[in-house]
């Protein structure tokens, strides 16, 4: 695990003045059992496909929709961070997107189904700047009938 003392600067001054959001609203539900859930995945690997533009800073776009029917060697990576470790991800996408996982729990009965969409935010971006992102996001879930999100933060 990472320590703040042993990361070098800027890093850790960076890491240490960022401010975590607060939320005035209980964001957690109850819901039906995962065997009836409706699951999409929701990384901060900056992920997209293949055939998508990179990801990039000054474009402002902070998110990309990835089909839930991909295969592995259709998704890159184009994380805008020199420090982001790649190689997990070149190893085994379900490090960071776990999708071969969650099709084997619906084969097996434990979850209900998967999104007909997943989702891959560019994580080297400031939380609060991908709130009208988020915003979209959730209507997007609600065309979807997703019913829970399985959160992987990269």
């Amino acid at each position: 695990m990472a320590r703040l003392e042993r990361l070098p600067e800027p890093q850790r001054s960076h890491i240490a003045k960022t401010k975590l959001p607060r939320f005035d609203t209980r964001p957690w539900v109850s819901g039906p059992p995962l065997n009836l859930r409706r699951i999409a995945i929701v990384s901060t690997a900056g992920l997209h496909r293949r055939d998508d533009r990179p990801f990039s800073l000054e474009s402002g776009d902070h998110y990309r929709i990835i089909p839930g029917d991909i295969n592995a060697n259709d998704l890159i990576m184009s994380h805008v961070s020199t420090n982001f470790d790649r190689s997990g991800f070149q190893q085994d996408w379900n490090i960071v997107f776990p999708l071969d996982r969650l099709r084997e729990f619906v084969d097996e009965g434990k979850i209900g189904s998967l999104a007909d969409y997943h989702y891959s935010f560019m994580g080297a971006v400031d939380p609060s700047d991908m709130e009208p992102s988020a915003r979209k996001m959730a209507t997007l879930f609600i065309k979807d009938r997703v019913n829970a999100v399985l959160l992987v933060p990269v």
